[in-house]
Formats: C-alpha cells, structure tokens, sequence
C-alpha cells in the first residue's frame, strides 16, 4: 500500500460524525443504484440503522441493472422527482457536471472528504476544483487465473511478461474440452476496454495524455498486435466472452465453470465467482498485469465509485441526502471502526476508498483473492476522467469488438481507435 494511503489514517479515523439535523416535517429521498438484490438489501439495513436517528428521513433503494443506470440518472435526474441520489462511474461526472444534473458538495462534506481520501480519489470526484459526490468504491484491474487448470498444463507461475501469457494462453488452450487460455470480454464497454487498457499502460502506453488519445503509439501497436494474436491461434474466443446487462453473462460463466484458464478483471468480481465457485473458489488466485516488451514494470487500470445528489431535487430532500451520506460513509457508522458503506462494499470484494476503511479491512484485504489486487494499487493509472470519456470509451470497445470477432486487422483497429478518440474527444472539449 503506497504512503498516500496511509498518510492520514489516523486523522481520518477521529473524524466525528456530522450533527444530526433536525427536520421540520418528514422527508422522503431515493437512492439509485446498480446493486445486486443482496447488496441492495445491506444499504435497506443501514438506512434503516440511519433512521434510528433521524426518524423523519426516509430512504427507498431501487436497483437497475448497470447498463440502464446512466440513462436512468439522465432521463429522471432532471426533475425534481428523480432519484436523489446516484451511485455513478467516475467517467459519467464531467458530463453530469456540465449539465447540471449533480449539486455541488457542502463545504463541511467536501472538507471531511479532501482530509479522509486519497487526493487522487477525490480529484475523480472532483470538476473545476469543486466536489460533486463522496467516493466510495476503488476498483483495479489484475490477472485472474485458476490454479488447477494451471497445474494440469504444467504451468508453475503466473505469467510475468507477454510472452509467458501467450505461452500459457495457449497450454491452456483445449478446444476439444471447449476450453479457453485467456478469456476477453464483450458487450461491455469497461469490460471490453479496461483489460486491454491494463494490458496497454503495462506496456509502457497510455489511452489519453494530456487530453489527447495516444493510441498510435508503438506501445499500443503491440497491444492491438497481441489481441490479434490470442485471437488466430483459438487461445481467446469471442463467443465465450458476452455480458449482459447485468455485467454477468458468458464471460463469468465460462471462467467460473473452468472453460477459462486466465482473464483480467477488477476485484469486484469477487462476490461472483465464491457465489458461483462454491469451494473451487479456493482455485482462484490473483497476479499483478503481464508486463510487455515496452513496459518496465506492471501497472493497471484502476476506476472509482462515487455518490452523487441529483441538482433538481428539492432544498430538504438534497440536504437530508447529503447528511445521510456523510453518516453512510463515516468510520462510526459501521463495525470496528469502518463506515457502513465499506461494509457494504467489502460484502462484494469491493475495495474502499476511505483512509480509515483500507485500515479497518485490512485483514480481509490480506486474502489471497484481494491482496493481489491491494498489491497493484500504488502502480494503477486511473482510467482518464475527460469530457467525452463515456463515448470515448464507447467507441474503443466497438473497435476492440471487431478485433475480437476478425473484422478487423490489429493496424485498421488501431488506426480507427485513434481517429475516432481524436475527433470524438476534440467534440468534447469545445
């Protein structure tokens, strides 16, 4: 764990609760978000934890699936009858932002959130200098790979360079048995994008530098190349890799059935595979991203989580929306010392962004599963929060898409990569 993240533990462990306010008459607020049922029904929990002192304030949660959520927040947020608050991407904010459709944090919230998170976190939650939501989420991407498909290959490690995953992509390749070397993903847009973009800065590249993509770099050249590698040799099969809407689909059900030896993917996931595994869970281990022959050491991707309060609503319902947040997210509002949310979060294998959280769950994030992940944290790249970031993101994935599914060569993707970030985030920036 780097220095920044423990630089101000015990600042932010003494943090004392905001006031509870007094309400004038009863207020009713919302809260969407793109939780499972069993995650949905911890937040109903704390809440009603949260009720307890504030009988007045009333929460409802309602859930929709990850690929509804922003048109949701964007076709409801408008108005005062929308959700009041939002769980969102990081990537969704400068839009948001601009439009008008999240409020600006209180200053006693945003100076409690500049002291409690990392810096890095809360420039993601951040537009213009001003804060618009309390992070809560910090996801990182790592190679993921089952251990005994591992040994009945004869493959004693995890690969630490290119081309010992595409040795070990391919010794895991069995096409009688239906059995894939490496997994990729489709239908998704991060799932599509932040593996590849993980396998990219690990070799020395980046998607956007100063605002502009960079994906003709050499760098990225050897990124598409590899993809069209796995791709002709039958180590990585398209049809395996679907999601759905729900971000479940194939692509989970072929790793978690063992038809998939390796596939990058965020700590997140984690709930998943144990609910899916079962004991075979246990099979699973966790390695820093394969370096490429450009890179010097691994790096990853990593993405936040942020809550939002939607702009529209009414003054009572913002202001019991933000006072409940800053219960939801303070150390005393959970156990041992960590808020409620992380004990949320950590439920689904999520990391936490809070200072306080990290060294509350420490234990648990020494598992073999999360450890691998926390390991990477220091080295991660954030994914870039740019306007036009989502399009960006967006048309990537159609690109890699079609690499995937050979309509393309890894030259044409890559050209067409960078000619359609340019012109889409040159749009954004007018």
């Amino acid at each position: 764990m780097s220095v920044a993240w423990t630089s101000k533990l015990a600042l932010a462990a003494s943090l004392a609760l905001l006031p509870v306010t007094s309400w004038a008459q009863s207020v009713n607020i919302s809260y969407l978000t793109h939780w499972s049922p069993e995650t949905v029904a911890l937040l109903e929990a704390a809440a009603k934890d949260y009720a307890k002192t504030n009988p007045d304030v009333s929460v409802t949660v309602r859930a929709v699936p990850f690929g509804d959520l922003l048109t949701t927040l964007r076709s409801q947020g408008g108005g005062s009858d929308g959700p009041t608050i939002g769980g969102i991407y990081d990537l969704w904010l400068p839009e948001l932002a601009r439009d008008k459709l999240v409020a600006p944090a209180p200053d006693a919230v945003a100076g409690e959130v500049k002291d409690a998170w990392p810096a890095g976190v809360v420039s993601a939650a951040s537009v213009g200098g001003k804060l618009y939501g309390i992070p809560n989420e910090i996801d990182v991407y790592a190679l993921n790979y089952n251990k005994a498909l591992f040994k009945q290959a004869g493959i004693t490690a995890a690969p630490k360079t290119w081309d010992e995953f595409k040795d070990a992509a391919k010794k895991l390749t069995n096409k009688d048995a239906g059995q894939q070397g490496f997994g990729m993903i489709n239908s998704w847009a991060a799932g599509v994008v932040h593996p590849f973009a993980s396998l990219l800065v690990s070799n020395g590249g980046d998607l956007v530098k100063d605002g502009k993509p960079v994906l003709d770099s050499s760098q990225a050249t050897e990124a598409f190349q590899l993809y069209e590698d796995l791709i002709k040799s039958g180590a990585s099969v398209p049809a395996m890799a679907t999601a759905d809407a729900n971000t479940t689909g194939p692509f989970l059900d072929n790793f978690v059935s063992g038809k998939t030896g390796m596939i990058i993917m965020a700590n997140w996931w984690e709930s998943a595979l144990k609910s899916g595994m079962g004991d075979k869970f246990a099979d699973i281990a966790t390695a820093p991203i394969p370096v490429g022959p450009s890179g010097d050491k691994p790096h990853s991707i990593s993405y936040s989580w942020m809550t939002v309060v939607n702009a529209n609503a009414g003054a009572a319902e913002q202001k019991a929306a933000w006072d409940f947040l800053a219960w939801l997210n303070n150390p005393k509002s959970g156990k041992n010392g960590a808020s409620a949310m992380s004990d949320i979060l950590m439920s689904m294998g999520i990391l936490p962004s809070r200072l306080s959280d990290i060294e509350a769950h420490k234990d648990k994030l020494g598992s073999e599963f999360l450890s691998g992940y926390v390991s990477v944290l220091a080295d991660a790249k954030p994914f870039p929060v740019v306007p036009g970031g989502q399009e960006f993101s967006e048309s990537l994935q159609q690109t890699l898409e079609a690499l995937q599914y050979g309509q393309v060569s890894a030259k044409d993707a890559q050209a067409t990569a960078q000619a359609d970030a340019t012109s889409i985030l040159e749009r954004a920036a007018k």
